[in-house]
């Protein structure tokens, strides 16, 4: 249900399959940068390291943009999401030398507050449900090193395990998941 490398810990961030690929679904609710209203696009990006950890970096990456986004838009979110504005994404670009041209693809999202799906053009379709314990509250995980990093509200995610399917011919591998979490993220720049 839970990857080792969630925690950020090295020591512990023994990769099941010799590698680690995943596909991180950013919906944008509210939010604007250098004055370009960004409010109702959504983002992914997969990533692929090689391995043996995350630490280890040279991991391949490819945004994939909602075809909604305008010209303006697209490049702001790009700087953002590959770290060239600073803020939480800089620190996880440094592991990501090798960067794929940007893809502006359809990208539906049917999301119930428990269970979401995110179809992403042909690349591939990211699923998740939120686990709930039973008394019906959701199932977290605070204080881990990607909820850091990723400047998640509270430090904390909501797990939520995944049964993610990809498949972009320009990324190293296929992969599937079954790893995830949801959360709430708030960026502010400098």
């Amino acid at each position: 249900m839970l990857c080792p490398c969630w925690f950020g810990v090295k020591e512990l961030m023994i990769m099941d399959k010799g590698y680690c690929a995943s596909s991180i679904l950013f919906s944008i609710q509210n939010g604007s940068s250098d004055g370009i209203d960004l409010k109702g696009n959504d983002v992914v990006m997969a990533l692929d390291f090689p391995g043996p950890t995350l630490f280890d970096g040279n991991a391949t990456s490819r945004l994939y943009i909602d075809d909604v986004a305008d010209a303006s838009q697209r490049k702001e979110l790009e700087d953002i999401f590959q770290g060239k504005k600073g803020g939480p994404m800089e620190v996880i670009t440094k592991f990501v030398p090798n960067w794929l041209p940007t893809k502006g693809t359809k990208i539906d999202i049917k999301d119930d507050g428990r269970n979401l799906t995110a179809t992403v053009g042909s690349f591939g379709q990211i699923k998740s449900e939120q686990l709930k314990n039973e008394s019906g509250q959701p199932m977290t995980l605070q204080g881990s090193g990607f909820a850091s990093v990723f400047q998640m509200e509270n430090e904390t995610f909501t797990l939520a395990p995944s049964a993610t399917q990809w498949s972009d011919p320009d990324m190293t591998r296929e992969f599937s998941t079954k790893s995830g979490a949801v959360a709430k993220f708030s960026w502010r720049g400098g």
